[in-house]
C-alpha cells in the first residue's frame, strides 16, 4: 500500500473508493489538513500501489493498516469503508473513531432468501457482476461509466464529474485483477451482524441523491451500530466530498473533536440542508 501524509494534528487515515485513489480526497484535505495529520491510503492495486500485489482482502488490510498508522481515527468511503469498518472492529484500541461516507456494512438489497436479515438498502445483486463482466469488454469505458454514476444526483453534477474525470486517473488506471477482487469484496459483504459490538464511536454520512448506495443504509447501519450517529447530506451524490465539501468537513470535524473528548455519540439521524 502506499500512504501519503499531509497537515498536522490528531490523526486520520482515510481510503478510497472502488477504482480509486486517495488523491480524490483533496477536497477535504483543504478543510481539514490545518487540524488533523491525515494518511491517504492507495489500496493495493489502485493509485501510486498500482503494483502492489497483496489481495484485497479486509483483515489483513486492516491489520496493516492500523500497524502503520496506530491512534487514529479512520473514514472510509464507499469499498473503503469495509476496510475501515474492519480496523475499528478489529482493533479498537488503535482506532479512536470510524467515519463511514456512502459506505454501508452491506452494499447488496436482499429479501432474506439467503438466509440473512433482509436489506432493502442496496443495489440490485446483478450490479457489480454486471461491472465485472463490462470490465473485459471495455476496461476504461466501464470506468467512465462508473465515475459517472458516481456523480449522478449531486446538484453539482457536472463539476463533480468533471472532477472525478480529471482526478480519477491522475496516478495511472488502477489493475484490472483489484477493481474484480474489489466488485467481489462489494458483492458478498455483509458485516451488519458485526455492527452491535463496534466499540468506537461512529459517524455514517450518506448524500440523498447517491445512486450507487441508497442514503437510507447509512441510518440503518447507524441503528444496529452503538455510540452512533447518521448524517444525510441533502443535495449530495455518492461522493459528498466534492459537491458538498464544507458541509462533510463540518460534519467530520465535530466527530473527531467530540471523540476525542470521549463524549458519547448518541444515536440519531441529522438530515442537513
Amino acid at each position: 500500500m502506499f500512504i501519503e501524509t499531509r497537515g498536522q494534528g490528531p490523526a486520520l487515515a482515510m481510503i478510497h473508493g472502488w477504482a480509486m485513489h486517495g488523491g480524490l480526497f483533496e477536497p477535504l484535505v483543504e478543510r481539514l489538513a490545518n487540524r488533523y495529520t491525515l494518511h491517504l491510503v492507495d489500496l493495493p492495486g489502485h493509485g501510486h500501489a498500482r503494483d502492489h500485489a497483496a489481495l484485497l482482502e479486509p483483515h489483513a488490510i486492516a491489520a496493516e493498516l492500523v500497524a502503520r498508522v496506530p491512534d487514529a481515527a479512520w473514514l472510509g468511503w464507499s469499498l473503503g469503508g469495509l476496510f475501515a469498518l474492519r480496523a475499528a472492529l478489529d482493533h479498537p484500541r488503535l482506532v479512536r473513531g470510524l467515519v463511514m461516507v456512502a459506505s454501508s456494512p452491506r452494499f447488496v438489497s436482499g429479501d432474506g432468501s439467503d438466509g440473512a436479515a433482509p436489506w432493502p438498502h442496496g443495489v440490485s445483486p446483478s450490479l457489480f457482476r454486471d461491472f465485472g463482466e463490462a470490465l473485459g469488454r471495455d476496461f476504461r469505458g466501464t470506468l467512465e461509466g462508473f465515475l459517472a454514476l458516481e456523480a449522478l444526483g449531486s446538484s453539482s453534477t457536472q463539476d463533480d464529474l468533471r472532477n472525478l474525470r480529471e482526478r480519477a486517473f491522475e496516478r495511472g488506471e488502477p489493475a484490472p485483477r483489484a477493481l474484480l477482487e474489489g466488485l467481489d469484496l462489494l458483492d458478498r459483504s455483509d458485516l451488519r451482524a458485526h455492527l452491535p459490538a463496534l466499540q468506537v464511536p461512529s459517524l455514517w454520512i450518506s448524500g440523498r441523491r447517491d445512486r450507487l448506495v441508497p442514503a437510507a443504509a447509512m441510518p440503518a447501519a447507524a441503528a444496529l451500530a452503538p455510540m452512533a450517529r447518521s448524517v444525510v447530506i441533502g443535495n449530495a451524490g455518492h461522493a459528498p466530498f466534492l459537491g458538498a465539501a464544507d458541509e462533510v468537513a463540518r460534519e467530520i470535524d465535530q466527530f473527531l473533536r467530540q471523540s476525542a473528548a470521549s463524549v458519547p455519540v448518541p444515536e440519531q439521524e441529522i438530515h442537513a440542508p
